[in-house]
């Protein structure tokens, strides 16, 4: 059995928002949209694309959401970097 190290994170989330695309299957109606306020929707061929900035905690959230409603979720997409508070540097999670 193969141990790990544990992450080096210590336990606190990043509360940098990055814009993410998430891309379901399927047109989203007015009902269903309406679980996503923060987030813009496009259609994109057969799918719809929600587009917005979310920190890692509201990604957590939408995907619940995605999952509660039964949707079809095909793609999440991170648009931009996360930038480090101290160093102000880009970098990916």
């Amino acid at each position: 059995m193969r141990v790990h190290p544990p992450a080096l994170d210590h336990g606190v989330m990043d509360p940098t928002p990055a814009l993410y695309a998430i891309r379901i299957h399927g047109h989203l109606g007015a009902t269903v949209l309406s679980a996503f306020p923060a987030l813009v929707p496009q259609r994109r061929g057969a799918d719809t694309v929600l587009t917005g900035p979310l920190d890692r905690s509201a990604l957590y959230g939408v995907l619940a959401e995605v999952d509660a409603l039964g949707l079809d979720l095909l793609e999440i997409r991170q648009l931009t970097a996360r930038r480090s508070p101290e160093s102000g540097d880009s970098h990916s999670p």
